[in-house]
């Protein structure tokens, strides 16, 4: 036991401060992309190209737009274009309130608004969740479980993962909704007991990411729940996650 609590005191703290002073993603981490705020030359279509989702358009301008909700953060469009028009910052803060605001040009986000008064009322000091994984790969998942290690502790801000909808004030909605998955979500939904919340998580959750338009998914979750927040990513980073459901509490602004 001694030798537990020895190197328990050698380790010290590994919660993280939240939001964090400064950056604390890996070098390799894709977050908020930054556009070119003038038209592309010649109409260059070349990102579009090399998107595998589509995610990448011109407005009527010529600008480049993209839709977070279907982006992947591969980066293939960025190695793709030959005019720089793309990059990709250390920016983890993606989450909005609008599936509107998902569509993104130049180098603004509307993040996620707070939610009225009243249900900040309600959620705001205890806000349970159930997670529900409507066909994903599980990345999405692992993600929203590292959220209640020691490094995150989601529940020092009265957040926590719950076993039942009926014990939940909402739903963490990941996957592009299968079609053998409706029904278990449908029935999830309506098993949580009214006021309640629904996020969806990651590309699939919001658009159907790389499967979308497949005859066997519903392209996410918009398709059945009204969603309070959309957090884009694939898989988006816990920080991503953290961030979003923060702000739709107005614990951070």
């Amino acid at each position: 036991m001694s030798g537990i609590l020895t190197a328990r005191f050698k380790q010290g703290r590994r919660t993280i401060e939240f939001p964090p002073a400064q950056s604390i993603v890996s070098d390799r981490f894709r977050g908020a992309p930054r556009l070119s705020p003038v038209p592309c030359p010649g109409g260059c279509r070349a990102c579009m190209a090399a998107c595998p989702v589509e995610a990448l358009s011109h407005d009527a301008q010529g600008v480049l737009q993209i839709d977070l909700g279907r982006c992947i953060f591969c980066g293939a469009c960025r190695e793709a274009c030959p005019h720089a028009a793309i990059e990709f910052t250390d920016d983890y803060r993606l989450a909005v309130s609008r599936s509107e605001d998902l569509v993104m040009r130049g180098g603004e986000i509307r993040l996620a608004e707070a939610l009225s008064e009243e249900a900040r009322r309600i959620f705001g000091r205890s806000l349970k969740l159930r997670q529900v994984s409507a066909g994903g790969c599980n990345g999405c998942e692992v993600d929203i479980n590292v959220l209640g290690t020691t490094v995150y502790d989601l529940g020092r801000f009265g957040i926590q993962i719950v076993a039942s909808p009926r014990h939940a004030d909402g739903l963490l909605v990941t996957g592009p909704v299968s079609e053998n998955m409706r029904f278990a979500l449908l029935k999830t939904w309506e098993a949580t007991p009214p006021p309640k919340l629904a996020v969806a998580v990651g590309a699939c959750a919001l658009s159907g990411g790389l499967f979308r338009g497949h005859s066997a998914v519903h392209d996410g979750a918009g398709a059945f729940l009204p969603l309070d927040l959309y957090i884009p990513g694939c898989p988006p980073h816990p920080l991503t996650i953290l961030d979003g459901l923060l702000r739709l509490l107005k614990q951070i602004e």
